[in-house]
């Protein structure tokens, strides 16, 4: 399986892409900003979107993306969601007032879009990838997901914040690869905890979670673009100074728009 980042930062700026990932060729996870480099023909082949939550940096490119490409495509995109997340949308952005109601056009019986209520610990095959709805603890109803690929599962944590369920259930996984949140450096770590999201001290009792014996490659995303560099020293800092459980230090790496893995 082929995971491409086309955006992995918690707010824009020149260079910096909001939350997305194309799997393969057909699976969109999440949304934002960085659809916005895919070409007309990526766009079209996509198939399948998986969003984490509702929130603007998540979605943005979504109704945009669907209007570019509509016209040429035979059947609708299907947007896989939990239901607070879908109701989120037709109340506001697909709701003829901020973007047209695409579930609803051209008509009620084939519209561009589909939408798909996700449950909690759902596992379900979408575009020949198996994909587990992980727990997420926002703001607002959130989740994560494991997609399986040939070596393990590439994981995504989503927006979170501290989420004993998510390690409880990583632990018995075969992870490829982490993608974790940690918005905020520690100096925020107050708006961090208010907003549900990690701060770097967070993350360090948060990777104490994983279970000994249990190693593979950390990527940090949606970091704000005015803190990243001091949030990766302070990451950097902690893993250095207090590594993780009997005294393992974490593989951890920044994650960057543009990067491809094979998983």
């Amino acid at each position: 399986m082929k995971v491409r980042v086309l955006g992995c930062s918690g707010a824009i700026a020149k260079d910096c892409r909001t939350t997305s990932f194309l799997l393969d060729h057909n699976l969109l996870v999440d949304a934002g900003t960085g659809v916005g480099d895919l070409t007309l023909a990526e766009m079209c082949g996509i198939d399948h979107v998986l969003l984490t939550h509702s929130h603007l940096d998540h979605v943005a490119a979504l109704p945009l993306m669907v209007d570019a490409i509509a016209a040429q495509r035979t059947r609708p995109i299907q947007i896989h969601a939990l239901q607070g997340t879908i109701d989120a949308l037709k109340a506001h952005i697909f709701n003829n007032t901020i973007w047209p109601d695409f579930s609803r056009i051209p008509t009620p019986e084939a519209p561009f879009i589909s939408f798909h209520p996700l449950v909690l610990g759902q596992t379900l095959l979408l575009g020949g990838k198996s994909v587990e709805v992980l727990p997420a603890v926002h703001t607002v109803p959130a989740v994560g997901y494991a997609v399986t690929g040939n070596t393990g599962c590439w994981v995504f944590t989503g927006d979170t914040e501290q989420n004993a369920a998510l390690w409880e259930r990583l632990n018995q996984l075969d992870v490829a690869m982490l993608v974790i949140e940690t918005a905020f450096s520690n100096r925020e770590r107050d708006l961090a905890k208010r907003s549900r999201h990690l701060s770097p001290h967070v993350l360090a009792s948060e990777l104490d979670c994983i279970a000994r014996g249990k190693n593979y490659p950390i990527y940090i995303t949606h970091t704000k673009p005015a803190e990243t560099d001091l949030i990766m020293e302070e990451i950097q800092r902690f893993d250095q100074t207090h590594p993780s459980g009997l005294n393992v230090t974490h593989d951890i790496r920044w994650l960057r728009a543009g990067q491809e893995f094979e998983v």
